[in-house]
């Protein structure tokens, strides 16, 4: 499609978004049986569903436009999957594996806000206002995902990293730096008191 006028370039990055949301339809639900965190699991979910809805809040729109949002790969996404996807095949710990997969959705959240706000502005440009209003809601659920995998990491993943950290380090395979100093002899006190 040639992309010529700000209206050809609003429809092609619909396209571009139908695309992204289409995978991310398709990848989410193999995701979710990867995580080990409950709360991140529930939260994959839940934002499948509202993946879903945003489809058909795209599909919504061309209905209003008269376009087709189809016929397009974001390659984008594809590449954003694809590196979730290299995440979960090289992590060997559950906790890595779940901050992991944190690190590669909120950069997919952090596309998607871009896109979808960037789109928002064109059809604001337009004049579009009932598109604006339906880019507008989902822009807002991309933000509030992007918020929640950030509670969840901070709350719940990496403190029990660091919890399983601290017990390696009482286990004794790390040294305590607040062990008692052993006892000096006289000799030895008096002359590090002079230092």
């Amino acid at each position: 499609m040639k992309v010529s006028s700000l209206p050809d370039l609003l429809v092609d990055q619909l396209k571009d978004l139908f695309s992204a949301e289409s995978q991310l339809v398709k990848a989410l639900p193999k995701i979710a049986k990867r995580v080990t965190s409950a709360a991140l699991k529930e939260a994959i979910q839940e934002h499948l569903a509202e993946t879903k809805n945003q489809v058909s809040r795209l599909e919504q729109i061309a209905e209003i436009l008269d376009c087709k949002v189809s016929g397009k790969k974001c390659k984008a996404m594809e590449g954003l999957l694809k590196e979730g996807d290299e995440i979960i095949q090289s992590a060997t710990d559950d906790q890595v594996l779940d901050a992991g997969i944190v690190a590669a959705a909120q950069r997919v959240e952090h596309y998607e806000m871009a896109a979808y706000g960037s789109a928002r502005t064109m059809a604001e440009g337009l004049g579009h206002n009932d598109v604006v209003q339906l880019l507008q809601e989902t822009l807002e659920e991309e933000k509030a995902a992007d918020q929640k995998l950030t509670t969840i990491v901070e709350e719940e993943i990496y403190p029990s990293i660091t919890n399983e950290n601290s017990n390696d380090s009482e286990n004794g395979e790390e040294v305590d730096e607040d062990e008692e100093e052993p006892v000096m002899s006289g000799k030895q006190q008096s002359s590090r008191n002079r230092r």
